[in-house]
């Protein structure tokens, strides 16, 4: 059996990147690893049909990581079990026109799920703090009206924002929605190796740009910046959890497994009992469609 210990991954104290691991052996054979979650995925689509039946629960799922570390097909292979009704995945890209009139936390308030649903975010409101930071010419972009130059994306800036998502967090959180946040902890090395793969094949090349490129070419600002958010934002309500993105199939079955562990300790998500009443007249149900 494997076994995925949820502490090992969670972020609950101060930590440096350079000291994570990303590759991760489970010491099992690839076809035990892939049998376990497809046992460990059906468990959890039909805990979501219970979640969706008992209607008072929403689960926000967040995956961040760099370029290539497997967010669209760990969101694949993880939820392939789920009722389509159950689960609603959004990819944020660049802000449109739209979206920049409002402020940056507008587009991810209205896609939150709705109570009994699943709502994934392939990248994230963390994107706010991330690509933002490492190109701080990008706020300019949002019309502030306390910004006119980069020079006012300061420290003190940054501050102020990581204290808004954390308290948009929190308030979520108090209102129902079980948050997981998970950082896809990918090497540059892995890296180097799946964008080649991307351009010698030809199905692959559409995921590729040369901007791709130019971001790699930043990869320790993002590390620093990946560093303090996860420091700064991973509290008990919605904790951040590392991991080793590496080796993709263990890298799923470490997200499904977590979530699941997690998920069977509210005691509370059960099914809605019937009405006594109706509850009693079941047998005259039955007799009632059988006589037909």
């Amino acid at each position: 059996m494997i076994n995925i210990v949820v502490s090992d991954y969670k972020v609950s104290e101060k930590l440096a990147i350079a000291d994570t691991k990303s590759f991760v052996d489970l010491e099992a054979p690839d076809s035990a690893i892939k049998e376990a979650l497809e046992d460990t995925r059906e468990k959890l689509g039909k805990l979501q049909d219970t979640l969706y039946a008992h209607g008072k629960y929403a689960v926000l799922v967040c995956l961040q990581g760099m370029d290539a570390a497997g967010k669209d097909s760990l969101i694949r292979e993880v939820f392939k079990d789920f009722n389509a009704r159950g689960i609603i995945v959004h990819s944020f890209k660049v802000p449109t026109g739209l979206e920049k009139k409002h402020d940056y936390l507008w587009r991810h308030y209205i896609a939150l799920p709705a109570r009994g649903k699943f709502g994934v975010f392939n990248r994230t409101h963390y994107e706010n703090v991330l690509v933002t930071r490492v190109h701080p010419n990008y706020i300019l972009g949002e019309s502030l009206p306390d910004v006119h130059c980069v020079d006012d994306v300061n420290e003190a800036f940054w501050d102020k924002r990581f204290d808004q998502i954390n308290e948009f967090e929190k308030t979520i959180a108090e209102n129902g929605t079980i948050i997981f946040k998970f950082f896809l902890n990918l090497s540059k090395d892995e890296q180097k190796t799946r964008q080649l793969r991307r351009l010698n094949k030809s199905n692959k090349n559409w995921k590729f740009s040369e901007g791709d490129l130019d971001e790699r070419d930043l990869w320790d600002d993002y590390v620093r910046c990946y560093e303090d958010v996860l420091n700064r934002t991973s509290k008990p309500h919605a904790p951040w959890y590392v991991i080793p993105a590496d080796n993709k199939p263990a890298a799923r079955l470490t997200v499904c497994s977590i979530m699941l562990q997690e998920l069977l300790k509210y005691k509370d998500i059960k099914e809605p009992e019937l009405d006594p009443k109706v509850k009693a007249r079941v047998p005259e149900f039955i007799q009632r469609l059988e006589n037909e």
